[in-house]
C-alpha cells in the first residue's frame, strides 16, 4: 500500500505558519489559476484534505533552462510550491544527495507512492541507436522514462524539448530526439516554450494541486488556460499592425517608435502562448516588448520553420476568437495578399482622412482671410 503523505495544511503548520498564513497562500493559489474570490473556499478545502504530492523531476536531452526559469521566478508562490508544498523527492539539479543516495530517493518514491507522485520531465528522449545519446547511470533515458511514468498520477512535459523535441528534433535530428507524449501510453500535459514562462509552470502545478485533475488541453496537449490565444491577439503592438505601421529593419526609425515587428519575422500571429499577458521577470517584459520578434518557441517544429527574421509566408487570419484547434495550418499566399491589402486599405483611408482635414483647414483659413480683408 502507498504511504500516506501529509496534507498541504499539515505541511504548512509543521513549518510554524499560522492559519492566517495558510489562508493567504490559498488566496494566492486561487488567483494564479484564475479563480474568483468565491473560489477560495474550494482551495482551502482541497489543501486541508489532499495529501502533499511527491514529485520526481527528470532531465534528459536539454539545457535545464526550464528549471532555471521556474526557480528564478519573482512570484512568491514559486518558492512555496517547490520547497514547502510539494515533496520534491528527486531532481538532479536541486537535490542534495548524489549517487546511490539519490537513486534510493527515486526508487523509494516510485515504490512507496505509486499512483500518487507527479512526474515532471525536461528534455527530449533520444530513441536512436538504442538511446546511447543520453545515458544516466548506465540506463537509457527511455528506460528511465518508462519506469517513472508507469505509476505516475500525472505527467508534465516542461519546455519545448520535452513537448515537441525542440532544437534536438530539428532536421536532420541525428539522435532521433522524441517528445515525451510519443513514448508513453498515458496523457501528458505539454507546457512548451524555450523556456516556458515560470508563472505558467507554477499555474499548471497549482491547478493539479487545487483540482486534482488535468487542466483542459488543446490539440497539442497544452493547457488552454495559457495557450488558447495567439501572442498577436494580446500584443500591445497590435494597433500598429492594424494601422499598417511596421518595422522594416531593427535599426530604423520605426523600430525606435515601437511599431509592429511582423515584417522582420515576428511569429506572434501564429504562436499560442501567454507571453503578452503574463510576461516575464515578474511581469516586467517579454521578447516583443524588448524589441525582438517572437520566434514561436511554443509551437511544434519552430526550429525548422524558416529563418527567424524572414517575413511570414502565410497568416491564419484575424480575431481573438481563433484558437489553435480551429485555425488552419496552411493558408497560402492568399492570406499574405489579404494582409497586404488590409495594410494598403488602411493607409489609403488614413491618407484620404488627412487630405480631407487639410482641405477643410485651407477652406477655414481662406474664409478667415476674406473676413479679415473685408
Amino acid at each position: 500500500m502507498p504511504e500516506k503523505m501529509p496534507t498541504m495544511r499539515e505541511a504548512i503548520e509543521s513549518k510554524g505558519y499560522s492559519r492566517r498564513d495558510f489562508l493567504r497562500y490559498c488566496s494566492a493559489a486561487a488567483a494564479i489559476v484564475g479563480l474568483e474570490t468565491l473560489g477560495i473556499p474550494k482551495v482551502v478545502r482541497a489543501f486541508e484534505t489532499k495529501p502533499r504530492p511527491p514529485v520526481i523531476w527528470l532531465h534528459f536531452q536539454e539545457c535545464t533552462c526550464c528549471s532555471e526559469s521556474f526557480i528564478r521566478s519573482t512570484h512568491p508562490i514559486v518558492a512555496d510550491v517547490i520547497f514547502d508544498y510539494l515533496s520534491l523527492d528527486y531532481t538532479e539539479t536541486l537535490m542534495a544527495p548524489s549517487g546511490f543516495q539519490a537513486e534510493k530517493s527515486y526508487k523509494d518514491t516510485i515504490t512507496k507512492y505509486a499512483g500518487q507522485y507527479i512526474l515532471l520531465i525536461e528534455g527530449s528522449v533520444p530513441a536512436g541507436n538504442d538511446g546511447v545519446y543520453c545515458m544516466i547511470g548506465g540506463r537509457s533515458a527511455e528506460a528511465i522514462l518508462q519506469e517513472a511514468a508507469r505509476d505516475a498520477a500525472a505527467v508534465i512535459a516542461w519546455g519545448s524539448c520535452a513537448s515537441n523535441g525542440c532544437v534536438q528534433n530539428a532536421k536532420p535530428n541525428p539522435t532521433n530526439a522524441t517528445p515525451i507524449h510519443k513514448l508513453i501510453d498515458k496523457p501528458v500535459i505539454n507546457v512548451p516554450g524555450c523556456p516556458p514562462i515560470a508563472d505558467v509552470m507554477t499555474g499548471v502545478i497549482t491547478h493539479l494541486l487545487v483540482f486534482g485533475t488535468t487542466p483542459d488541453l488543446d490539440s497539442q496537449g497544452r493547457p488552454k488556460e495559457f495557450y488558447s490565444r495567439r501572442v498577436h491577439d494580446t500584443c500591445y503592438r497590435r494597433p500598429y499592425y492594424d494601422a499598417g505601421l511596421f518595422v522594416e529593419s531593427f535599426d530604423d526609425e520605426n523600430a525606435r517608435k515601437g511599431y509592429c515587428l511582423y515584417k522582420v519575422g515576428c511569429r506572434g500571429p501564429v504562436t499560442y502562448n501567454a507571453c503578452a499577458v503574463t510576461r516575464w521577470n515578474g511581469g516586467v517584459s517579454y521578447p516583443i516588448q524588448s524589441g525582438h520578434g517572437c520566434i514561436g518557441c511554443s509551437e511544434n517544429g519552430f526550429w525548422d520553420n524558416g529563418p527567424f527574421y524572414q517575413h511570414l509566408a502565410s497568416f491564419p487570419g484575424f480575431g481573438i476568437e481563433s484558437t489553435a484547434d480551429t485555425v488552419g495550418t496552411v493558408i497560402g499566399l492568399g492570406a499574405a495578399a489579404g494582409v497586404t491589402a488590409h495594410a494598403v486599405a488602411t493607409n489609403i483611408r488614413k491618407r484620404r482622412l488627412i487630405k480631407k482635414l487639410k482641405d477643410e483647414s485651407v477652406e477655414i483659413n481662406d474664409d478667415d482671410n476674406e473676413g479679415g480683408n473685408s
